[in-house]
């Protein structure tokens, strides 16, 4: 009997956790529909979807093992609705997502983090060698710093990108198709900022975004924390975790109401949009849903393997950068390159018209 009985007990526990975990899958799947204000709790569980989704399989393992047939397809069904999640971050092709021979209109999206904010120019000149390896045609970087760009390098940035359109000071587009037109986005309360250009390309009018989105603050945080440690030798770890906390909520309220801003802007192009820039957040939130909108995501498109474009933290790669497009245009590549200037890797797309 007593064995019988901690059977039981031990079968309902985990019974009980799967229930939990599958909730809480589901709940994070359309976390991104709802607005943070108001809706912190909801709109944060996107953000442990990957734990979630880990759980259910870990739970799934358990069920075949007990034999639980039934109980099995709780976590099979579970994981099957994160699938197009899944999606935003891994697909499974096994054609060369570099493969970019095709005529077409090539884009890149860099944060560049200030260069680094060395003065040489050694930085930007081998950024602008890369984009020349890689045939970029328009390229769109955030934190941008004059004094190490294109300053330092003005003729061979425009010998390859005879156009070039600055929005705030740390935004940049440059281009080897004309320019038409452009318009700068400040976001209110925040430094960060968005633009866009027209471009003529062979004929056709596009307009290309360039968004730059507010930062989670915990890199700011913990800089902090560790500037007070060397002052004071001892920090509580309850106070550091609720700035962390504090700080992201923050960020991604301040979030939530730049994608508003972007996706009315949107709204009001009369011509095929592309789309890139660093979101400072994951898919599927509520910035991501509502900055795409209608578009396609690039990498879901004709991307390959996982991709992750911060190398910030280490062992903890995340998608933060994006390029969509308008329905339109074709994508014909998607792929990252691993330059180690920024904390940031640079996307690059291909798109047919």
């Amino acid at each position: 009997m007593g064995k019988l009985a901690v059977y039981k007990y031990a079968a309902a526990m985990f019974l009980s956790i799967q229930i939990v975990v599958s909730i809480l899958t589901l709940v994070g799947l359309f976390g991104g529909n709802v607005t943070p204000v108001g809706n912190t709790a909801r709109a944060m569980s996107v953000y442990i979807l990957p734990v979630l989704i880990a759980a259910n399989l870990l739970l799934l393992i358990y069920w075949l093992i007990r034999r639980k047939w039934l109980l099995a397809l709780i976590p099979v069904v579970s994981v099957a609705c994160c699938i197009p999640y899944i999606g935003t971050l891994y697909q499974l092709r096994f054609d060369d997502p570099k493969d970019d021979t095709r005529p077409g209109l090539k884009i890149a999206s860099y944060n560049v983090a200030m260069f680094g904010r060395e003065t040489s120019g050694f930085m930007a000149q081998d950024i602008l060698a890369e984009m020349r390896r890689q045939k970029v045609d328009v390229l769109c970087i955030q934190e941008y710093n004059e004094i190490s760009g294109d300053k330092k390098n003005s003729e061979s940035y425009k010998e390859y990108f005879p156009y070039m359109q600055v929005g705030r000071s740390d935004m940049v587009i440059f281009s080897r198709y004309p320019i038409t037109g452009n318009k700068t986005i400040l976001f209110e309360e925040t430094n960060n900022s968005a633009m866009w250009v027209d471009i003529n390309f062979k004929g056709k009018a596009l307009r290309i975004f360039n968004v730059h989105l507010e930062t989670t603050g915990i890199n700011r945080t913990l800089h902090s924390a560790g500037k007070m440690m060397m002052q004071h030798h001892d920090i509580d770890s309850n106070r550091l975790i609720n700035a962390l906390v504090g700080n992201y909520m923050m960020g991604m309220m301040f979030r939530s109401g730049q994608a508003i801003t972007i996706a009315n802007e949107k709204r009001e192009s009369d011509k095929p949009i592309i789309l890139c820039g660093d979101f400072n957040d994951v898919p599927y939130s509520f910035v991501y849903n509502t900055v795409k909108g209608d578009l396609v995501d690039g990498f879901k498109e004709c991307g390959a393997g996982w991709m992750y474009t911060y190398r910030g933290m280490k062992k903890q790669p995340v998608r933060i950068d994006y390029i969509f497009h308008d329905e339109q245009l074709k994508g014909i590549s998607y792929y990252k390159t691993e330059l180690t200037y920024s904390d940031h890797f640079p996307i690059f797309m291909k798109l047919s018209l």
